[in-house]
């Protein structure tokens, strides 16, 4: 029988954002694999969340290429961007969390490129006069991931409302990121 192991991810990734601390044989489970069908594939659970940053890497990088970055004022991108995020949120909400992923010098570059990506868009916004410039935009984009990963857990948690995910963020961001109008 062959594994599909995008599934297997897939799945792996469904758990461990549900359940952080999941066993390799809860993932097998999960997957509908055995434990040793799982081994041949990702030897440890290093090796596991190492292919599940780089699937969440692809992903989140899809989500920034489909929310068109760099059209229209920046805070209607910003609420594009939060839309194309949330199928994807659970997993970096997960990812974010494992500390190895982000300790010393094997940290991913594909991090370093995507938070550029959206630093420049809270820059951009900051420069047309929407964003407040006493936020730094790396600042503003460590709080946009900070309530990706809140609403998701709140999602899964039951505390809030799937349909809620992207206004809770939007507002709750945007309404503290927007430049005041002087009267």
């Amino acid at each position: 029988m062959s594994v599909d192991r995008t599934q297997v991810l897939r799945s792996a990734a469904a758990l461990l954002s549900r359940k952080a601390t999941a066993t390799m044989d809860e993932v097998a489970r999960a997957a509908g694999i055995g434990r040793a069908t799982l081994h041949r594939h990702f030897a440890g659970r290093d090796a596991l969340v190492r292919a599940l940053e780089q699937m969440g890497l692809e992903e989140l990088e899809s989500a920034l290429d489909a929310a068109g970055l760099d059209d229209g004022p920046a805070d209607e991108a910003v609420r594009r961007l939060i839309g194309e995020v949330e199928p994807v949120a659970p997993l970096l909400a997960f990812l974010v969390t494992e500390n190895q992923l982000f300790e010393g010098d094997q940290q991913n570059e594909g991090w370093a490129r995507l938070d550029a990506r959206v630093s420049a868009l809270f820059r951009r916004g900051q420069e047309q006069g929407v964003f407040r410039i006493d936020l730094t935009p790396v600042w503003l984009t460590e709080a946009l991931y900070g309530l990706f990963g809140a609403a998701a857990w709140s999602v899964q948690d039951g505390r809030l409302a799937a349909k809620d995910f992207q206004y809770m963020i939007a507002e709750l961001l945007l309404g503290g990121a927007r430049r005041s109008v002087e009267k």
